[in-house]
């Protein structure tokens, strides 16, 4: 057995010509291997810092970053959008989410004359709807993207007002400075959606009372039907509507009885922060990171390092964390290539936004340049679907 693993690791060993090769890209991120990263950035309310590490055969995880105007007129808001969009059973949902939801923010800004926790929300709901037609279009086809989706956290600032918006496990967790002491403490910010937390499966109990298996412990780890952890997402169709739990999915994704009302939901918690003076800096990231460090972790060392490669230094401490669990090390874990990378960790995404409180007190109406950034990877063909997921995790995060 040992031997056998041993095989199977130096298999992955092999040399490859771009794994350490550092590479600059068109949006200023470099990539390492596995790991892209953009030490330092500037952004409407300071400065940010961003890094994607890819454990899966296709980089299931997206992330964007886009400061200055947050609607389709130029009269503004001005501000900063991050989004952390953790796909699972495949790219495909993520990847629309990151092609069209701020687009769908900007039109409903502009249309409210003003950025608001339901401008987010309709944006949300837009993207369900397009890529619930997307896979409508698809489904004879391609039938498995039924069976894809995507966790969907979202931070907005604008007016001095920081709006997190989540979907599933991915969080956003503040680094707060306390005067007396000099301590900045990690304030969670974002609600998940993750069956192993109980009041989440009082939740789905409540909203499902007629079903007894609507929350299942499988393999030892809480599953909605026994087949996703998560409570909410978009995508995820074949848990959504009827229609699509069917022939010709894979029959590890069809319920034996029939639904009458969706099972997970795409409805967003939203919450708003107005922020102060003492507020340094937002982390937003996927579950790949929160399974390895704390939310005060996570904070201690962005407080306790340079700004520049914060993002970076993040996900480098999780995989040396992940390392140290498996008894191997760090440098080993580094030479895993992708697909076989996902038995050790996930998919990691982190951006870490600074806050520059003589920033942030600007209006919301001056004005200033826009920047898009997209976390990278190693880089794909659009519309390839994931290979399918293995049984005991179908559509897991």
């Amino acid at each position: 057995m040992l031997s056998g693993l041993m095989n199977l690791l130096r298999a992955c060993f092999l040399p490859r010509s771009d794994r350490h090769v550092h590479t600059s890209s068109e949006n200023g991120g470099r990539q390492d291997g596995l790991l892209w990263y953009k030490d330092s950035g500037q952004h409407f309310n300071g400065e940010f810092s961003m890094a994607v590490v890819q454990a899966n055969n296709l980089l299931e995880d997206q992330s964007q970053l886009e400061s200055g105007c947050l609607s389709l007129h130029e009269s503004g808001p001005y501000g900063t959008f991050v989004g952390v969009y953790d796909g699972h059973g495949g790219p495909e949902t993520s990847r629309y989410i990151n092609d069209h939801l701020f687009q769908h923010l900007k039109r409903f800004t502009s249309e409210q004359q003003g950025m608001s926790a339901d401008v987010i929300c309709k944006a949300y709901q837009a993207t369900e709807d397009g890529f619930l037609s997307l896979v409508t279009k698809q489904w004879p086809m391609k039938p498995q993207i039924a069976a894809v989706g995507s966790c969907c956290l979202v931070g907005v600032i604008c007016n001095g007002t920081l709006y997190v918006a989540n979907l599933g496990d991915s969080r956003a967790v503040l680094g707060r400075a306390v005067k007396a002491t000099g301590e900045v403490l990690a304030i969670q910010l974002s609600a998940e959606h993750n069956v192993c937390i109980e009041s989440v499966r009082r939740e789905m109990q409540s909203l499902h009372p007629d079903d007894s298996q609507i929350v299942v412990l499988k393999h030892n780890v809480w599953r909605v039907k026994g087949l996703i952890q998560i409570s909410r997402s978009i995508g995820d169709v074949y848990l959504k509507k009827a229609e699509f739990n069917r022939e010709p999915l894979y029959p590890k994704f069809r319920l034996r009885e029939p639904f009458r009302k969706p099972i997970l939901s795409a409805d967003p918690s939203i919450s708003m922060h107005e922020l102060q003076p003492h507020d340094q800096f937002v982390i937003f990231a996927s579950d790949g990171l929160w399974e390895h460090l704390s939310n005060q972790e996570a904070v201690n060392i962005v407080q306790n390092h340079p700004r520049s490669g914060s993002a970076k230094r993040l996900v480098k401490t999780a995989l040396q964390e992940a390392a140290k669990k498996r008894e191997m090390r760090y440098s080993d874990l580094k030479k895993i290539d992708r697909g076989v990378r996902r038995h050790f960790h996930d998919d990691i995404t982190v951006i870490v936004v600074f806050l520059d409180s003589n920033l942030m007190s600007r209006a919301s109406s001056a004005k200033g340049p826009n920047l898009s950034i997209r976390g990278g990877g190693v880089n794909f063909p659009p519309n390839i679907l994931a290979p399918c997921a293995t049984p005991t995790e179908p559509g897991g995060t």
